[in-house]
């Protein structure tokens, strides 16, 4: 089976509700992904970093990612760092926003490097693969997995909190278009970088720097593809979430685990049908919906047990 390797950053989600905790699960965007794959049997890397097992909170994720097989062979616990904290404040909707507290290791390089094979997936994005200690691994890191014939997933997971940063960060985003094959994100991720109002006008831009297909998420009102053959819409399913934190991550969960179950290659993807993508965009949606329903980042072994039974 193919290897998946997640590039992302690891926090401990605090999720509140009328201004009261409720929640706290290990979390960050690629570790949420990570551990979902997890539980249906995939072979996956967490390449991250977080406090090391002197640190309560370090060993409590450590822990929870072995129990969930997320191997955490090429993440950076160095000594020195802990592991960030994000707190999430959940609206009369159940979205959030978000307020990071984090203290990095010196040391931020400390990651070994990957020998891809042609069938694996990276997936990368989110804050972490814009900050500048990170950009010599991660640069090296996508090349190497580009030329192995690699299938990469990119989702840029941009957050208000950073808008004030957009000018300096907003280049190494442009930098990032250029490695993956499947770009997934959220019109609030589009609208926030490059001010688009929909998915044409995403892609538009996108495509001046990329040949990504785009997947354009659009929370209750659905998601768009497109791509150089195709155009398409798949309604979302009707649901009062309970929260949202994590859906965007189990969208691209989904989009993998279709990837994997239907053993779809890099150069597939290049003239993949239309019917292939509607299941991805279908699973996506399942994936997403399922961890809607509770406070947990992740999809639930209930589901992951109904999944691996299709």
């Amino acid at each position: 089976m193919p290897r998946v390797f997640a590039i992302g950053e690891t926090v401990c989600d605090i999720i509140f509700k009328n201004d009261e905790p409720v929640s706290a699960r290990p979390g960050g965007a690629m570790l949420n992904s990570a551990v979902s794959l997890g539980r249906l049997g995939v072979e996956v890397y967490l390449i991250s970093e977080f406090g090391p097992d002197m640190e309560p909170l370090g060993k409590k994720i450590n822990q929870f990612l072995i129990e969930n097989q997320v191997n955490t062979l090429y993440s950076n616990r160095s000594e020195d760092g802990k592991t960030t904290v994000a707190l999430a404040f959940l609206n009369d909707n159940n979205d959030a926003e978000y307020s990071f507290y984090k203290s990095s290791s010196e040391n931020r390089l400390n990651f070994p490097e990957i020998d891809f094979c042609p069938d694996d997936v990276v997936l990368f994005g989110s804050l972490f693969s814009l900050t500048k200690e990170i950009r010599p691994y991660l640069e090296y890191t996508l090349k190497k997995a580009v030329n192995s014939g690699t299938i990469i997933v990119y989702d840029p997971n941009f957050r208000k909190p950073h808008l004030q940063e957009l000018a300096e960060l907003k280049p190494i985003i442009m930098e990032n278009l250029k490695y993956p094959d499947i770009i997934r994100g959220s019109d609030d991720d589009f609208n926030l970088i490059f001010n688009a109002k929909n998915a044409e006008e995403a892609f538009q831009i996108i495509s001046r720097e990329s040949s990504a297909n785009l997947i354009y998420t659009q929370n209750r009102n659905g998601v768009d593809l497109i791509t150089l053959g195709n155009r398409m819409h798949v309604p979302a399913q009707n649901l009062n979430p309970v929260s949202t934190v994590g859906a965007g991550d189990n969208f691209n969960a989904g989009i993998i685990w279709t990837l994997i179950r239907d053993g779809i290659t890099k150069k597939d993807i290049e003239h993949l049908p239309a019917k292939k993508w509607g299941k991805m965009l279908s699973n996506g949606i399942r994936f997403a919906s399922d961890v809607c329903m509770s406070y947990n980042n992740y999809i639930s072994i209930e589901f992951a047990v109904e999944i691996l039974n299709e």
